[in-house]
């Protein structure tokens, strides 16, 4: 009878392709996968993965044990622990600011929704396990203060900003720096001022991401952001209606003009349910920023 015991370098071999999913780079050279345990027909390893990538967790346990046991049909259990990869985060752009992803979350027109969208994708990612820092970029319209239900005034220790935190969560806004109901009138060179000191300024700690919610518009606070470190990309949020998707691609192009990518386009407020009848109405219409997004070749988040 043919020997099926199985050796960890045989695993190791196996496992030789296998991807970390933020880097790209081979898991195994990176030490991501340890202690290796093989007994009888049962296999069980443990794969670190940095905080960044715990969105995907399930996805990455389910890949590696389709994997290996494809490979070793004889195994009757493959179990693949969770941990974190601890590897330090590196510093962006010359402000200083330690994240590894800068997404901002942006909109042609106001009234949308893309601040509800900002502070969602910052608390889900957080929810999934990442370190996230949430920033209000839309000086004039600050609104995340009121939807995350945070106040206080931030404190300045040894030089630096300390944000305010939202269940844990960092968060920066002029909505935290000025009275509700004070109007702020300032010019390019003041905006570009106050988002500058929100990124070098602010002891934001160290970050998987770092979601900005901008200002509506195609205005001066994208130009700042490129110039002042390399964004991962933008989302940009719309309703259906033909009025925004017009806006909507006014600030593709704009983020596309300062070599900012463009992560995808979210539709908003495309449907009402009535809480009487559970019925669905499409007050804006529904599906035009899944047209639009595929005229423009940018993807569809939903």
């Amino acid at each position: 009878m043919a020997d099926s015991s199985i050796s960890e370098s045989d695993v190791r071999t196996a496992l030789a392709d296998l991807k970390d999913p933020e880097s790209g780079r081979s898991a195994l050279k990176l030490g991501q996968i340890r202690d290796i345990q093989i007994t009888a027909d049962r296999l069980s390893l443990t794969w670190a993965l940095m905080s960044h990538s715990a969105p995907l967790w399930e996805d990455v346990r389910r890949d590696c044990q389709t994997l290996l046991q494809a490979k070793f049909p004889q195994l009757t259990a493959v179990e693949v622990a969770e941990a974190v990869d601890e590897r330090p985060v590196e510093k962006l752009g010359e402000i200083g600011l330690t994240a590894r992803s800068v997404i901002a979350v942006g909109s042609g027109k106001g009234g949308v929704g893309k601040s509800t969208i900002a502070a969602s994708l910052a608390l889900g990612l957080k929810r999934k396990g990442c370190v996230v820092g949430l920033l209000d970029a839309d000086v004039y319209g600050p609104s995340i203060p009121y939807l995350l239900g945070v106040q206080g005034q931030p404190q300045v220790i040894d030089g630096k900003i300390r944000p305010i935190k939202a269940d844990n969560m960092p968060v920066m806004s002029m909505g935290l720096l000025v009275p509700a109901e004070e109007a702020i009138i300032w010019r390019g060179p003041m905006l570009h001022g106050a988002i500058n000191q929100f990124l070098r300024d602010t002891d934001w700690g160290n970050l998987d991401y770092l979601i900005i919610d901008m200002p509506p518009g195609t205005g001066d606070v994208a130009l700042s952001l490129s110039q002042l470190l390399p964004l991962t990309g933008a989302i940009i949020v719309c309703t259906p209606q033909d009025v925004a998707l017009l806006d909507a691609v006014k600030a593709i192009n704009m983020f596309r003009k300062v070599d900012i990518p463009v992560l995808g386009m979210i539709e908003n407020m495309s449907g009402f349910v009535c809480p009487d009848c559970q019925k669905q109405f499409d007050i804006f219409g529904s599906g035009g920023a899944r047209e639009k997004a595929g005229q423009l070749n940018v993807p569809f988040l939903g």
